[in-house]
């Protein structure tokens, strides 16, 4: 690959930092009413609401300020900018009264549902500015709506709880990695269930060819990996065809899983292998009945009697569907020892490339939406009741995360139709105001965010814009995903590795993470 010009360097100089913990500012907006023309339909609740809203926050003022006279300044400073906020709503709800009522009768059901959900969204406000006059616990104020980092935190990995294993690989023993499930998100995932086993049983570890798998070096640092542990753990499938001599051959191919195939290779694969110059010995299995259906959990002891051998080479095959030490090998950082954040995580000129768009289209303050209308129509239709969710629902739910995080902003990655990303656009509406989505646009030259690329001859590539992808939504702020899909698995991934992790993280109309269920991408 090209070398970065010194105008290339200059330019990662000034990339922002994402994610820093920053004293949120106190932007509410004054509610505009969307309303032009007078009406009398639902006079009676309107006012009533908002007599209300008025009374609790006049209610509010006078016990504030007897708080205020007892405690520190800086409780006080949080508890006046709060008393702030309720005069501004007391006003900008009498100033919607004021232009709203009239005689008129001429009013859409449309125009009373904005109004409604504006007042909902001032209810909202109230209850949240309350939790901020309340909470004054050892001298701590909570501002879980204002200060979007409060309730949104980033989650302590607990890094030094981490159950580890040293790889120490025999260099001249070797685990040839096959990874066929799905697409690239699983294959990531099987590579890295790959690593575990080669750090078990002290071998390094091959990347798969390119023809017969997909260009890791394209969107991933291979030599990262290296770096983090220190000594030479995984080599490139060039690097080991030298060390073969172009002669190379599996010693011994024992499958994790025998069913449906024995190591999940079909005849077409194995073929593949030998046109590569790879020969390939008897095919074993190391359990009858292991099936990708439902694998049965194992340990390492496990892994070091069925796969423990003396030959040079080995391949297990696909192990994807691999449960081994599941709480170990799921943990934060991964399972095995090294001085970085984390093992496998996209290139550089991905990174870097990522930090432009954020720099350019996002800012530090985003929520990253995977919206993947393929995989929810694809399984959660299967399911009974389903939960393909309409547009409409999809909607309520991410305004819902949209106000807890407390940001202007979404990068919208997903697969689905035009019409529906315009729905949805056109329901995401907080406060008056529509929250932009934000999605990568085609390339243009007059852009310069993605001139890495261009530069390297990656634009366009699948890989690498799926790769790109994930890790924009890995540095959001708040990231909200889709269920059944190894991609969003990916993302949460990286962010549980980087430290990006939200406490607000949630697979979407879920409300928590639920039990992840192995997909395609």
């Amino acid at each position: 690959m090209a070398r970065d010009s010194p105008s290339e360097d200059d330019d990662h100089e000034n990339l922002i930092h994402q994610n820093k913990d920053k004293s949120a500012s106190f932007r509410i907006e004054e509610l505009q009413s969307p309303i032009r023309r007078r009406f009398s339909k639902g006079h009676y609740l309107f006012a009533a609401i908002v007599t209300v809203i008025s009374l609790v926050a006049t209610i509010y003022l006078f016990f504030s300020s007897k708080i205020c006279e007892t405690t520190s300044d800086r409780i006080k400073e949080s508890q006046l900018r709060a008393l702030y906020l309720l005069n501004k709503q007391r006003s900008s709800l009498f100033d919607l009264w004021n232009h709203t009522f009239g005689t008129s009768n001429n009013i859409t059901a449309v125009r009373f549902d904005q109004i409604k959900a504006s007042l909902l969204d001032q209810i909202t406000l109230n209850r949240h500015i309350k939790d901020t006059l309340l909470s004054t616990e050892n001298g701590n104020v909570s501002v879980p709506i204002v200060n979007g980092s409060e309730i949104c935190r980033i989650i302590d990995p607990k890094s030094s709880k981490r159950r580890t294993i040293e790889w120490k690989p025999d260099p001249n023993k070797f685990l040839f990695a096959i990874c066929l499930s799905g697409q690239m998100s699983n294959h990531l995932i099987c590579l890295e269930k790959h690593m575990f086993f080669a750090a078990v049983l002290n071998r390094v570890l091959v990347m798969p060819d390119s023809k017969f798998d997909y260009q890791y070096n394209l969107v991933l640092d291979i030599e990262h990996i290296n770096e983090c542990i220190g000594r030479k753990t995984v080599i490139s499938f060039e690097n080991f065809m030298e060390l073969k001599k172009n002669h190379a051959r599996i010693d011994k191919f024992i499958c994790y899983f025998s069913i449906p195939l024995p190591c999940y290779t079909d005849e077409d694969h194995l073929k593949q292998l030998k046109s590569l110059g790879i020969s390939v010995g008897k095919v074993e299995t190391a359990w009858k009945s292991e099936d990708i259906e439902n694998p049965s959990p194992k340990t390492v002891t496990d892994v070091e009697e069925k796969f423990g051998t003396k030959e040079d080479v080995i391949a297990i095959g696909d192990v994807f569907f691999a449960n081994v030490e599941k709480d170990w090998v799921l943990q934060p950082r991964g399972p095995i020892a090294h001085k970085c954040k984390i093992l496998i995580e996209p290139s550089k000129l991905i990174l870097l490339t990522a930090q432009r768009f954020i720099q350019t289209f996002l800012g530090s303050g985003f929520v990253a939406l995977h919206f993947r209308r393929h995989g929810f129509l694809k399984f959660c239709n299967a399911k009974k009741p389903s939960c393909f969710y309409p547009i409409p629902q999809a909607a309520d739910c991410i305004r819902q995360m949209v106000e807890k995080a407390n940001t202007s902003v979404i990068y919208l990655s997903t697969d689905a139709a035009e019409s529906e990303t315009s729905l949805l656009q056109s329901m995401l509406v907080m406060n008056g105001k529509t929250v932009p989505l934000v999605k990568r646009p085609p390339r243009d030259s007059a852009e310069k965010w993605d001139s890495l690329l261009y530069r390297h001859g990656l634009d366009g590539n699948d890989q690498v814009e799926a790769m790109l992808d994930k890790t924009i939504c890995a540095m959001a702020s708040v990231f909200i995903g889709a269920p059944v899909s190894t991609f969003t698995e990916d993302i949460l991934r990286l962010r549980k590795g980087w430290e990006t992790a939200s406490s607000c993280d949630e697979y979407l109309c879920h409300g928590e993470e639920p039990n992840f269920i192995a997909g395609d991408e």
